[in-house]
């Protein structure tokens, strides 16, 4: 795994992260991990509790990781969002925009060209999660 890349004010957690199965028969665990195909929404009635969830990316290419980021935070979860596993640098700014608030990539991403990435395109287009207005709305007073 390489360096992690966070972009909170917060502390990290040192709990340890639980698969999503053995998060869900626990009672105390507050980090879990979620793999492309299992269902986000199964975490919902836990995120009161849930400091940290990781995401997993196993390729690039498997975009489900981006939706289960979105379920989340549009549910109201605000601890830490982490992409891990085949994370690329020209996708930080699009998981940014879902709610990844940290990144542990595969292969390391120098902190300055992650940061670059992320500011790559300070306007968008679609909704986000991550607070910024698309253009759309700015135009006519959103």
């Amino acid at each position: 795994m390489g360096d992690l890349l966070r972009y909170r004010d917060d502390a990290a957690t040192g709990a340890p992260v639980l698969a999503l199965a053995d998060f869900l028969a626990a009672d105390n665990s507050v980090a879990v991990r979620i793999e492309p195909g299992e269902d986000a929404r199964a975490l919902l009635p836990h995120l009161g509790r849930i400091a940290l969830i990781e995401v997993s990316f196993p390729a690039y290419g498997d975009g489900r990781g981006y939706s289960s980021a979105r379920i989340l935070r549009e549910e109201g979860f605000t601890g830490e969002l982490r992409a891990t596993g085949d994370v690329l640098i020209d996708q930080l700014s699009h998981m940014t925009r879902c709610g990844f608030d940290a990144f542990a990539p595969a292969k390391p991403i120098a902190a300055d060209a992650a940061a670059k990435a992320i500011a790559t395109w300070p306007e968008v287009y679609q909704k986000t999660v991550d607070g910024r207005s698309p253009i759309w709305a700015k135009r006519h007073g959103g």
